[in-house]
């Protein structure tokens, strides 16, 4: 891997599934690597709220032998307190890596070019690479013997969506896409998904109504339609995507026992409904819980070989 784990475009096919064999091996016998990161320090920068990011990567450390060091919006205020520069060339002489979890994407990338330890985008407003790859290990988990798999995708063409682009076409899941217009995933990464996915033979299709996505899909995954910092859209948002809820109706028109994945938090009763979550169908807490696995084997990537 590179120095720092930013997008999924960075990685080839081979390093995530390297990075998957590694997360089962974690999940299987956690005890085997419980001093592997042992002195090795990882601070979060967080200036989003967090519960799965934070808790995984935090409890991952601490299995691994390691130490994390919270550091909320009130402690460093990037670009206001301190610059990103300075914060990121401070922080490399105390700790091994810097996770970032921000609003701009462009502060992930100026973190990455002045830090000397390894950096790991938490989220950006426009990836969130470690939900998707842990997302990803979910489906392979479930699914892998399968021989195509197709994910659709319901809902605002956000940051886990993009990353879901890149993760589905470097491992070779179809992916079907139904947001509102003028809701869609980034164009850049569209087409570089597309470019990516088109190598594998396999196919990106993007539509204007959820019925059409979820047809034959064997997976159906949405999220929240006012991502953190878009709360004032709330009220627009729900009108435009009311038609994109996912619910018993809609999982039904797939006509297969579909899995429902959602990363979290969940607003239920807005784009999934309880019966859709809590459904014998859901996956969505098994994807949770192997943000830790899958998060504790990119630590080790990262940083088993590298000096303190």
């Amino acid at each position: 891997m590179k120095k720092d784990f930013i997008s999924i475009r960075d990685l080839s096919t081979k390093e995530i599934e390297d990075i998957f064999t590694l997360a089962g091996n974690l999940k299987k016998e956690p005890e085997k690597f419980k001093r592997v990161l042992e002195s090795k320090t990882l601070a979060l920068i967080f200036e989003k709220p967090s519960n799965r990011t934070y808790v995984s990567f935090a409890v991952g450390m601490y299995q691994l032998g390691g130490n994390a060091i919270y550091l909320g919006p009130e402690q460093i205020k990037l670009r206001v307190r301190e610059s990103i520069r300075d914060v990121a060339k401070t922080l490399s002489r105390y700790v091994d890596a810097i996770v970032l979890r921000t609003f701009a994407h462009d502060n992930v990338l100026e973190m990455a070019k002045y830090s000397s330890v390894p950096v790991i985008n938490g989220l950006s407003d426009l990836l969130h690479p470690c939900q998707a790859l842990a997302d990803v290990y979910t489906i392979m988990e479930k699914l892998g013997n399968k021989k195509e798999i197709t994910l659709a995708y319901i809902g605002d063409g956000n940051n886990v969506c993009n990353s879901l682009l890149y993760a589905c076409a470097k491992i070779g899941i179809n992916m079907n896409i139904a947001t509102p217009k003028n809701y869609g995933p980034d164009s850049r990464v569209l087409s570089e998904a597309k470019k990516i996915a088109q190598a594998k033979n396999i196919v990106i299709n993007l539509f204007g109504q959820p019925q059409e996505a979820v047809s034959g899909a064997d997976l159906i995954y949405t999220d929240v339609w006012a991502s953190m910092g878009q709360e004032k859209e709330t009220q627009k948002r729900k009108n435009i995507f009311k038609k994109y809820q996912v619910n018993e109706k809609l999982v039904k028109l797939s006509g297969k026992k579909s899995l429902i994945m959602h990363c979290l938090p969940a607003h239920r009763s807005d784009e999934i409904t309880d019966g859709v979550i809590d459904s014998s169908n859901s996956i969505v807490f098994d994807q949770a819980e192997n943000r830790l696995h899958v998060q504790k084997a990119i630590l080790i990537k990262l940083l088993k070989n590298r000096n303190s």
